[in-house]
């Protein structure tokens, strides 16, 4: 297991039996989010990087019984918490690394990936392989319950031109990966970025 990923399973692992005490009130951010990704019953969607669970809900009631929600995290700890919170019920827990899902290509329909970016330790490759297993058609949303001014404060940090979630770095990130960026928003209660596979 490289550095990479030892040192995020140790962060999330230490914070995952209160991160959603932590952030009460994401819930409406999420469903927004999910909204957004204009999912139909029946369709098949992974939830990247799910941690506890949030959006899994959101996700099950937009696909309906028919539809297939899988939640993916490289913790334990997190997928754990998600079970005890219920959410298992909502989609398949599955413990993995984005970089080598398990999926067949374009076996999904949909990504939802909440906060995810900056925790790959690959992000162009990490994305390309998001893109191998969503069809042509399909759609990705990288978002985060909060923009990225606001996230910078919380965490006591300042926005640098080379920050990854910035619209110009962002896109072209996308775009190395095999997807082509819809729609941006970078507001201070949310931060959604739309891509679907380029042709």
């Amino acid at each position: 297991m490289s550095d990479d990923h030892t040192h995020v399973q140790d962060f999330f692992t230490a914070r995952a039996a209160d991160w959603d005490h932590r952030f009460p009130d994401d819930g409406p951010a999420y469903a927004a989010a999910v909204a957004a990704l204009g999912l139909r019953k029946g369709d098949r969607v992974l939830d990247a990087g799910c941690g506890t669970g949030r959006a899994l809900p959101p996700l099950r009631a937009a696909v309906g019984p028919t539809g297939v929600v899988v939640g993916a995290d490289l913790t334990a700890a997190m997928l754990r918490a998600a079970a005890r919170a219920g959410r298992d019920r909502d989609g398949t827990l599955l413990l993995t690394d984005v970089a080598a899902l398990p999926l067949r290509s374009s076996s999904l329909d949909a990504v939802f990936a909440a906060g995810l970016i900056a925790h790959l330790p690959d992000p162009a490759g990490n994305l390309r392989e998001i893109a191998r297993v969503v069809r042509p058609g399909g759609v990705l949303a990288l978002f985060h319950p909060i923009g990225r001014a606001a996230l910078a404060a919380r965490q006591d940090r300042t926005i640098t031109p080379d920050d990854l979630r910035a619209e110009p770095n962002l896109r072209s990130l996308l775009t190395r990966s095999g997807w082509r960026m819809t729609s941006y928003t970078d507001e201070d209660t949310r931060f959604l970025a739309v891509a679907v596979p380029a042709d």
